[in-house]
C-alpha cells in the first residue's frame, strides 16, 4: 500500500459529511470509492478510523489509505472492437448495444473489459481497481455509442478532472415517449438509490447533484427524438431524468413501460458525441458516431 494521503479540514468544511469533503478534495476517487474506504477503516481522523456518516470539523487531521490496485483475474478475449480514436494514452470505442462494459456476476466473459485486455494488454489504468480497469466513464449494457478508456493512470486522472470540472462533454441522442411541450429544457434533480428498489436509481432528496440538458430534434406521433447533454454523470442519469419529467426512453423497461416495444432489442439511447482534451497534448478532440 502506498503512503496515505494526508490533509487538514478547513472551516468551510465544518459540518459537511466526510465522504463529500473527500470527494471534493480527492478528484481521482469517486464518492462510492471513498465510502468503501470508510467502511474498510482506511480513512483515519486524528489517528482513529472515521465513521461512514462522520461530519468534518475544522482542524481535523485526515489520512486516507488508498490500497494498490488488485491484480486482474479476468481472461483477455479477442472480441472485435470498433475503435473511433486511439493514442498512447487513451482510446474511444463505439460500444454496441447489448455489450456489458464491466464484468459482474453472470457476465465475466464477452465484456468490453475482456476485449480491452486483449487489445491493450496490461497497459490500462488501475485507478478503479480490479472491476473497471481503464474505464473513465460508463454507459449501460443496452446503451450504444462512444466510451472512453484510459491506458494509464496519468490519462485517467486528467480525464477524471475534466469530468469533475464539466469540460468533458458527453452528448446522447434518444427517442422518448410522449410529446414534449417545449423545444428544450434542463432537468436539475438529485439522483440516488431508489428507496423502494435498491437495484434502481431515482430522483431523491439528498441524492447526488445531477443535471441533464435536452433539446427536441424531431417530433413523431407519440414520440420525440431528442438530444441530451450531460453536465454530470450519475448512474442511469438520462434514463432517470427523462422518466422523471414524464418522457421515459422508448424501450426502457426499467424506468418506462414494462412491456418491451415490438421490434426493439433495448432502449433507444445512443452516446453520439464526446468532446475532451487529451491530457498529454492539450488539444481539443471532438468525436461523433452515427446511430446504429
Amino acid at each position: 500500500m502506498s503512503e496515505p494521503v494526508e490533509l487538514v479540514l478547513s472551516e468551510r468544511e465544518e459540518g459537511i459529511r466526510l465522504d463529500k469533503v473527500l470527494a471534493e478534495r480527492l478528484p481521482d476517487l469517486t464518492r462510492t470509492a471513498i465510502q468503501r474506504l470508510l467502511e474498510e477503516e482506511q480513512v483515519l481522523i486524528n489517528g482513529k478510523p472515521a465513521a461512514k456518516n462522520r461530519k468534518g470539523r475544522a482542524g481535523d487531521s485526515v489520512a486516507v489509505r488508498i490500497p494498490d490496485p488488485e491484480p486482474l483475474c479476468l481472461q483477455a478475449e479477442n472480441v472485435p472492437l470498433d475503435i473511433v480514436y486511439e493514442d498512447d494514452d487513451l482510446l474511444v470505442v463505439n460500444k454496441p448495444q447489448g455489450m456489458v462494459v464491466h464484468p459482474a456476476p453472470g457476465n465475466y466473459q464477452g465484456t468490453l473489459v475482456n476485449a480491452l485486455l486483449a487489445h491493450c494488454g496490461t497497459s490500462l489504468s488501475g485507478i478503479n481497481g480490479v472491476i473497471r480497469p481503464g474505464i473513465v466513464h460508463r454507459i449501460d449494457k443496452d446503451t450504444s455509442g462512444l466510451l472512453m478508456v484510459a491506458k494509464n493512470d496519468f490519462a485517467h486522472q486528467g480525464l477524471a478532472r475534466q469530468i469533475k470540472e464539466h469540460s468533458f462533454r458527453r452528448e446522447y441522442e434518444a427517442v422518448v415517449a410522449g410529446r414534449m411541450k417545449q423545444e428544450s429544457g434542463v432537468v436539475n434533480a438529485p439522483i440516488g438509490r431508489c428507496p423502494a428498489d435498491r437495484k434502481k436509481m431515482a430522483v431523491v432528496a439528498g441524492g447526488r447533484n445531477a443535471v441533464t440538458h435536452w433539446t427536441v430534434l424531431e417530433r413523431y406521433p407519440g414520440v420525440n427524438y431528442v438530444e441530451c447533454r450531460l453536465e454530470t454523470g450519475r448512474t442511469h442519469q438520462i434514463r432517470v431524468h427523462m422518466a422523471y419529467i414524464g418522457h421515459p426512453i422508448l424501450g426502457d423497461t426499467v424506468y418506462g413501460n414494462k412491456k418491451p416495444v415490438p421490434g426493439l432489442q433495448g432502449q433507444c439511447l445512443h452516446a453520439v458525441g464526446l468532446k475532451f482534451i487529451p491530457p498529454r497534448t492539450g488539444e481539443l478532440v471532438e468525436l461523433t458516431c452515427g446511430l446504429p
